[in-house]
């Protein structure tokens, strides 16, 4: 054996976790603030009372289905960007974003239009509770109204962390998130505008993120403006599994709204703590979804590297350390459950419920955490189509068909959601984990 070998695998060892946790450690921060401004928002619309709480929620669901479009092409474009950023074609990757940055001008601003315009049918025409779709509504078309600039930073922090920028990136998610909290306190006291405050807080935070963006792209690139409709295909072609994922997902999670709604009792509570527990659950997710982000963006550099080895073993490193992140979180939430509900509802039924959903979920956050870090290692490559495959069918086979089957057909509680959630959660990791380790994405034509 070669005394060296050791010693090599150290510093592989060291190499891949300095170069994970490099950008890891700033997209968890980023994620840390997109958390802040959700526990502030559900606790604003707590002042308003539990029926607000459950708007908010529906509402919420509704607006992440209108930000699709931005999270698909975004994921095609950090693909392609990152492995052009560090095989130094300037031009190509100059004219990539432009290319993309423009595309989610022009769906933003569609997708702004229509929602104003249909929003108010649209939720007049869903199965929810009739006294939450006065209040739903008017914050739907305000969210709206934001949703082209949304677009836009969504897009732009892509491309930053994708060009070695996330520290750019972090400050301006940083200013958004304050301005998000200090503009959703000022429209609570010092104005009329009651819950609507609550969108167009983010309304208004997001265009100013959007704007700041602009300017750190311009100096990223040096303001290239030729658009190429082939890099903008092969994002897209990268991009559109995610797309639909997102769209099965944003459904499903809908659904499971719309299931709950049916329960005979206290319905409205229950609503209110899903919402409220899945404001505390994206303490969880949002980490982990920070560490998908960056695994696309680490995966991606190192194929552009032509690196396919080193990129395969630092998406196993990136996952290990994420999912050690995430269950030291995960048992801090465990315990102090009853005092983290109790800060966001005065409703002592909310708080029991919210309280239940938090138990059982915080359960399956680590294996949560394995797979969708390792999605993200996926996603990176281009494998995207795989990454659509496991979350659909551990969703549409197994989570809402069984979710439907124990409230609607047998008359159990939301309990039996909640595990149900946590069974699709283990289906959805074993798929990925799958696909991950017969190593087939690194002999993608994408990746030549």
């Amino acid at each position: 054996m070669n005394p060296l070998q050791p010693l090599l695998r150290q510093k592989n060892l060291q190499f891949y976790l300095s170069r994970s946790w490099s950008v890891s450690w700033p997209m968890a921060l980023i994620m840390f603030f997109e958390f802040l401004i959700g526990l502030t928002d559900i606790y604003i619309a707590g002042r308003f009372g539990k029926e607000v709480q459950a708007a908010y929620g529906f509402a919420v669901q509704l607006y992440f289905v209108f930000i699709i479009l931005a999270n698909a092409l975004t994921v095609g474009t950090v693909s392609v960007v990152s492995r052009l950023f560090t095989s130094e074609n300037r031009e190509e990757l100059k004219s990539a974003v432009f290319s993309s940055y423009a595309a989610a001008a022009i769906a933003g601003a569609a997708l702004a239009i229509g929602g104003i315009l249909v929003t108010k049918n649209l939720i007049g025409l869903l199965n929810i509770p009739e006294e939450l779709k006065p209040m739903a509504a008017p914050m739907m078309r305000i969210y709206s109204a934001g949703l082209m600039f949304h677009y836009l930073l969504i897009n732009s922090n892509g491309v930053l962390r994708s060009c070695n920028q996330i520290q750019r990136s972090l400050k301006t998610m940083a200013l958004v998130c304050v301005i998000n909290i200090a503009l959703n306190f000022f429209f609570l006291f010092h104005t009329v505008l009651g819950f609507k405050g609550i969108a167009l807080a983010t309304a208004s935070s997001v265009s100013i993120g959007s704007l700041i963006n602009m300017a750190h792209l311009k100096r990223v690139t040096g303001g290239g403006k030729n658009l190429s409709l082939q890099i903008l295909k092969k994002m897209i072609q990268i991009g559109w599994p995610i797309g639909l994922l997102q769209v099965l997902w944003q459904l499903s999670s809908m659904t499971l709204f719309l299931i709950l709604s049916s329960l005979p009792e206290n319905r409205i509570e229950i609503l209110a703590a899903f919402s409220t527990g899945l404001r505390i659950e994206s303490a969880i997710y949002l980490p982990a979804f920070a560490f998908n982000l960056a695994n696309a963006v680490i995966i991606g550099n190192l194929i552009g590297e032509k690196k396919k080895e080193d990129a395969f073993k630092s998406g196993i490193v990136t996952a290990l350390i994420g999912v050690a992140i995430i269950t030291v979180m995960a048992i801090t939430i465990i315990l102090n459950a009853t005092w983290i509900a109790s800060l966001l509802s005065e409703n002592s039924l909310v708080v029991e419920e919210a309280k239940k959903y938090l138990y059982i979920s915080m359960l399956s956050e680590p294996i949560m955490a394995w797979g969708i870090i390792l999605a993200g290692g996926l996603n990176g490559s281009g494998d995207t189509k795989g990454v659509l495959l496991s979350v659909a069918l551990s969703v549409w086979l197994v989570r809402i068909p069984l979710c439907y089957l124990f409230i609607v057909c047998l008359g159990f509680g939301a309990v039996s959601a909640w595990w149900t959630m946590n069974l699709s959660q283990l289906v959805q990791a074993f798929f990925i984990s799958k696909r991950y380790l017969r190593r087939r994405w690194l002999g993608s034509p994408l990746n030549h």
